[in-house]
């Protein structure tokens, strides 16, 4: 795939964004540099790996995700604080 005007144009238009006339040589460069890492990875061979392949021996570790609460939490972290009141932090002011 080749990144020309046509195509940023494009994807200008699908991202919303607006890309400066004096930008735009840079970006096409970037965008065909990534293309060609891309393509890059297509040359390896992965037939022989199955499609749950990991680095990490013996797989990921897997935990039941359930929130955990405290009525006590915003005490225990609020005494952590240089500063606070009626359970909020007090902060300097950075805006005057």
């Amino acid at each position: 795939m080749k990144i020309d005007n046509e195509l940023l144009n494009n994807l200008e238009k699908l991202s919303n964004l607006y890309i400066a006339k004096e930008k735009r040589e840079e970006i096409i460069s970037q965008l065909s540099n990534i293309l060609e890492y891309v393509e890059n990875l297509n040359e390896l061979d992965t037939s022989g790996l199955d499609s749950y392949f990991s680095t990490l021996q013996g797989g990921t570790v897997l935990r039941e995700d359930t929130p955990k609460s405290s009525k006590d939490i915003s005490d225990s972290i609020l005494k952590n604080a240089p500063l606070s009141k009626d359970n909020f932090f007090i902060v300097p002011a950075i805006i005057e």
